[in-house]
């Protein structure tokens, strides 16, 4: 039976703008027929005139679950519509029309309590997708013009002023601002944005304006893959999910033979009264039905998933929020990951006498022939100190051996130190070492007799990386980073952080080769990643998680979970949001396995009346079910 006993998980009628007027109607009349018929019954003792009305009752308040009941008992599946509808029935077979049309004024009553409670925990979707405008200013023929934002092409110039919503994925053509990302990343500061940077979106233009050159097609921005990223998520179960279904299949068809004994047995064979022993198996059967036991667990998902999205955590799914639970070791990359990945020239240090600004004049020149984020790094440097560049002739990179060129008709040579290891140049080896030691890489510059300097880069550690891996430690979990850079750097930074363990020097398949060992040695995996270079891995792992994916389209498709932002603090939230996430799973199966129970055992001798059953055992479980589940969202 599953969730289809809860009309709160399926609703037909859940796209339907106005079901919550009609059922409100439905409510107020049933709702005063009901308190006539009992004024007629309880005060005028006018038995027929009420019997008449509560079986209007039953068929105004509960035509669509009988129904539905039906229709499921043809196909023989006989979910909750089905055991209301038999036992109002049931109740009017033995004179109880109060009680036959309280039950069914109840479970209407229930299923619209349940409905809007349960809609609360969806609001996150719908508030998603009213970030995006539907439409959109564009420049054509230097006018302004509004379309929809369907129309707008790749290529199209927008206009976005101060307080506009973000349309569409971009990149600023013109103009300078602070953008609020909160909605992509759950980043509250503000986000400067100039020529050149991407915007995204969804995204809230607060200062300047922009003219945005659009880069991406209204269907596949990052904000509509948050979306559908978040729906699938919500529709995948959890392994807690599987079971309680597979529970339910089974647990139905057993609590419906139960009932039916309850009848058979004191009827039949024992010959006690048919009335009291049928009305106790109708109380029964009501009682035991496992709603609130099927929607514990997805109400619990959705809560958890939705609450991640608004902070910047894409989940993939309640399996990942259940294994989470179970992860004893988190393994880090370390560049882009536990650092911000962007080198930055921490040391100039001259030799040979060799000035500070020729040393830097000779590394710019040469690097600005090279991408490679150590070259960006000084060139950046130079520029910021206003070096000048010169002309590079007979220029080349070797690959392992650095760069090599001529200035000012003198040879040099720049590389990392390791990559002067075969040189017959007498190196700087103690200054090397101590650098490396401070957790920074030396960059060797030598003409073709002698070293002429070296320039320390160092990559940025996250702010909160420190404090990050200091928690994770406090909740008895193992931190390990692998990194391909030198060891001597990879002690260091580990020193710095308290990073239980590291391995140093690793290629991207060295790293999964680590990941296997890793999940040999321990129950559970989780590898945090930039998810670009450290796919494979992330594959590997029990939970690949994605740092920065904001723009990365492989990382969101990649990992299992993606953080949205730089923000390595992310990491303890999920470790956070697992563990409260599954510590109300097991309340609200444990609430419902111990209310249900005791009012089977109360049915027995007739302590439970059918109207209670539903009231508390099936409306109100339910209510306490979904708000229990609510409280995830809540910090």
């Amino acid at each position: 039976m599953g969730n289809k006993c809860c009309s709160s998980c399926s609703s037909d009628e859940e796209q339907d703008p106005s079901w919550k007027k009609k059922k409100i109607v439905v409510i107020v009349v049933s709702g005063i027929l009901l308190l006539a018929g009992l004024y007629l019954e309880q005060i005028m003792s006018e038995h027929s005139a009420s019997q008449v009305i509560f079986f209007l009752v039953t068929l105004f308040a509960g035509y669509q679950i009988i129904k539905k009941g039906l229709a499921s008992a043809m196909k023989f599946r006989f979910d909750m519509n089905f055991l209301m509808s038999l036992a109002a029935f049931g109740a009017f077979i033995i004179g109880e029309g109060a009680e036959g049309a309280s039950v069914m004024f109840l479970y209407f009553l229930a299923e619209f309590l349940e409905e809007y409670a349960a809609e609360r925990s969806r609001k996150s979707i719908g508030a998603l997708l009213n970030l995006t405008p539907e439409t959109a200013i564009i420049l054509r023929d230097g006018k302004e013009t509004k379309v929809h934002v369907q129309e707008i092409k790749i290529g199209d110039i927008l206009v976005v002023k101060p307080g506009d919503k973000i349309p569409i994925d971009g990149v600023v053509s013109s103009g300078s601002s602070s953008i609020n990302q909160a909605s992509i990343t759950g980043e509250s500061m503000p986000a400067s944005k100039k020529i050149g940077d991407e915007v995204f979106a969804g995204t809230i233009n607060e200062e300047g304006y922009l003219e945005i050159k659009a880069t991406k097609a209204s269907n596949q921005t990052v904000l509509s893959k948050i979306i559908k990223l978040v729906e699938n998520a919500e529709k995948e179960k959890s392994k807690t999910e599987i079971f309680i279904d597979r529970f339910a299949r089974y647990y139905t068809p057993i609590v419906i033979l139960i009932s039916v004994l309850v009848f058979v047995v004191p009827v039949f064979i024992l010959k006690l009264p048919f009335e009291t022993w049928f009305y106790r198996s109708l109380v029964l059967l009501v009682v035991s039905c496992p709603c609130a036991l099927a929607i514990s667990t997805p109400v619990s998902m959705v809560s958890a998933i939705t609450s991640a999205a608004k902070n910047g955590v894409l989940i993939k799914g309640g399996s990942y929020i259940e294994e989470m639970k179970t992860v004893k070791v988190i393994v880090f990359d370390k560049t882009g990951t536990l650092t911000e990945g962007k080198p930055e020239v921490t040391d100039v240090i001259s030799l040979n006498k060799h000035s500070e600004k020729e040393l830097l004049e000779i590394a710019a020149s040469l690097e600005s022939k090279s991408n490679h984020p150590i070259a960006q790094a000084i060139s950046a440097y130079s520029n910021k100190n206003g070096v000048k560049k010169h002309d590079v002739e007979h220029f080349h990179a070797v690959s392992g051996k650095g760069l090599h060129g001529n200035i000012k008709g003198r040879y040099y040579h720049i590389g990392k130190s390791d990559e002067f290891l075969d040189s017959k140049l007498k190196t700087p080896k103690a200054m090397i070492e101590k650098l490396e030691d401070e957790g920074k890489t030396a960059v060797i510059i030598a003409s073709k007799d002698h070293v002429v300097g070296i320039i320390a880069v160092m990559d940025k550690l996250r702010e909160t990386a420190g404090e990050t891996i200091s928690n994770l430690k406090k909740r008895g979990l193992r931190t390990v980073m692998l990194t391909g850079d030198n060891e001597r750097v990879a002690h260091a930074i580990s020193e710095k952080i308290g990073i239980d363990e590291h391995y140093a020097g690793l290629l991207p398949e060295e790293k999964v080769k680590k990941i296997d060992e890793f999940l040999e040695k321990y129950e559970c995996v989780a590898m945090v990643g930039d998810g670009v270079n450290d796919a494979p891995a992330l594959a590997k792992a029990h939970v690949g998680i994605a740092m920065g994916a904001i723009g990365s389209d492989v990382a969101i498709e990649t990992a299992d979970i993606a953080l949205m932002h730089d923000d390595l603090s992310k990491v303890e939230y999920l470790v956070s949001l697992s563990n409260k996430t599954l510590l109300i799973v097991k309340q609200n199966i444990f609430i419902s396995i111990i209310v249900k129970g005791s009012f089977a055992i109360l049915a027995f001798p007739g302590l439970v009346p059918l109207w209670l059953a539903v009231a508390a055992g099936d409306m109100g479980l339910s209510l306490i079910v979904i708000g229990n589940a609510l409280r995830i969202g809540k910090k």
